[in-house]
């Protein structure tokens, strides 16, 4: 008589880590840029209607990898970093480490590291963190709040990206056994990034050389 297989571990819904200012300011340069570009080629004479619409093609996704697209998503087995021109799929068990120094990174089991260009790091946030802990240990010197207070009140008081990368590194720290989140990074490049950005150079080019 044979075992039961017993039951797969749950995976739950991908927490998605973003960066608002990134976004905000993808919007608006993409909304900037199509109204003069959409105006040269309406209005324009000669060669610039065709240069706006070479330069839309080349430069909106540019804008767009650099702003909308980067994105880190997080589930029990896998941590997924969406960056400008790839995506890179590391299981939590190929994780060695997650930290943020002037930028964020995790870094795998062979050393490689990799940026998490949707969770930026700013220094002004950080000092602003740094002061409201200090001030928060000279109004309790004595440690009359209870443990578990003061870890919860430790992270909330951190600067939003150590506080994000302290929620990846618990993560990989507690998932990293599972046998959902075994196996190897890997990388897939953003093609459909590159290649309208490479014909929009392109058109530029032949575009610019005959006048």
């Amino acid at each position: 008589m044979t075992s039961p297989t017993p039951p797969a571990e749950p995976t739950y819904a991908d927490r998605v880590y973003r960066s608002p200012a990134g976004i905000a300011a993808g919007v608006l340069l993409l909304g900037l840029g199509l109204w003069l570009a959409g105006d040269a080629i309406v209005r324009g004479h000669g060669s610039a209607p065709w240069l706006a619409l070479a330069g839309v093609i080349c430069l909106v996704p540019l804008v767009f990898a650099f702003t909308l697209r980067p994105a880190v998503y997080a589930n029990d087995d896998r941590l997924r970093v969406r960056n400008p021109f790839r995506t890179i799929t590391l299981p939590w068990a190929s994780v060695a480490d997650v930290r943020s120094g002037y930028s964020s990174e995790v870094f795998d089991q062979g050393g490689k590291k990799y940026q998490l260009w949707s969770i930026p790091v700013s220094l002004r946030q950080r000092k602003r963190a740094a002061r409201a802990q200090v001030r928060d240990a000279a109004n309790d010197p004595y440690g009359r709040t209870s443990t578990a207070a003061r870890a919860d009140d430790e992270k909330s008081r951190l600067a939003p990206a150590d506080r994000t990368i302290r929620e990846l590194r618990e993560l990989a720290e507690r998932n990293g056994g599972r046998e959902g989140a075994q196996g190897s990074p890997s990388v897939r490049w953003a093609y459909e990034v590159i290649a309208p950005v490479l014909v929009g150079a392109v058109l530029l080019v032949v575009l610019l050389a005959i006048g």
